[in-house]
């Protein structure tokens, strides 16, 4: 099973490649401006996420998928990394299934030469590792 963190994670990757989600009973697609804010998601991604994520709304998936948000957060998927680009896809956990990432429609990717698609990073934590390792290197020097 999809944990809610690895969908809402898929989520967050493919909108920063410009990949909107359709809210098939409005007819609609969104796609927030900012999905990243510093350490943690942006406040307009967290309000998609809790819309998309809401069975009350419907029917939802990324542009060029056919699973829908609420099949992903059942037991029956799973997310794990495409063979080709390295962003995260559905993956059934029992059963069949065609084996499409959604970047099969982005005509520039994988593309090695723009920033990959990434989680927040807390920069405090970041910074006190490397800090940690720098003080156990000086003191074992």
């Amino acid at each position: 099973m999809a944990s809610p963190h690895a969908v809402k994670k898929y989520l967050a990757y493919w909108f920063q490649l410009q990949k909107p989600v359709i809210i098939a009973r409005q007819n609609k697609a969104i796609l927030p401006n900012r999905v990243i804010m510093g350490d943690r998601y942006s406040l307009e991604f967290e309000r998609c996420w809790d819309l998309i994520s809401d069975p009350a709304t419907g029917d939802c998936y990324v542009q060029g998928t056919f699973q829908t948000i609420q099949q992903l957060l059942s037991s029956k998927w799973d997310i794990s990394d495409c063979a080709r680009c390295s962003m995260p896809v559905p993956i059934i956990d029992i059963g069949a299934q065609e084996s499409s990432c959604v970047c099969n429609d982005l005509d520039n990717w994988p593309n090695d030469q723009l920033p990959s698609p990434r989680e927040p990073v807390d920069d405090s934590q970041a910074l006190s590792n490397i800090r940690r390792r720098l003080n156990r290197t000086s003191q074992s020097s």
